[in-house]
């Protein structure tokens, strides 16, 4: 009559809790926010502005000794000039 009773032992379950913090802003969103990317941005500007500066400078300085050197044989061709003629 009686049939056979079998006990179950259940273990307790562990769950695991993961800890949220309450925040609007999703994981990376500080990169992407739109302040962010001004800021980036703006040092960006900054840079290949001071970089192109120091270009230009380069570029002048070279231009003016080139300047130097074109008449310093402008002056020996004038002077050559000069010398042949008088023979």
């Amino acid at each position: 009559m009686f049939s056979r009773l079998t006990v179950v032992r259940r273990l307790p379950q562990l769950t695991a809790t993961s800890k949220r913090f309450a925040s609007s802003l999703k994981e990376g969103s500080v990169a992407q926010s739109k302040g962010f990317s001004e800021k980036e941005r703006a040092h960006e500007n900054e840079y290949a502005r001071r970089h192109e500066a120091q270009q230009l400078e380069k570029i002048k300085a070279e231009i003016e000794k080139k300047k130097t050197e074109l008449n310093q044989l402008q002056a020996q061709h004038d002077a050559e000039l000069a010398k042949a003629g008088k023979e």
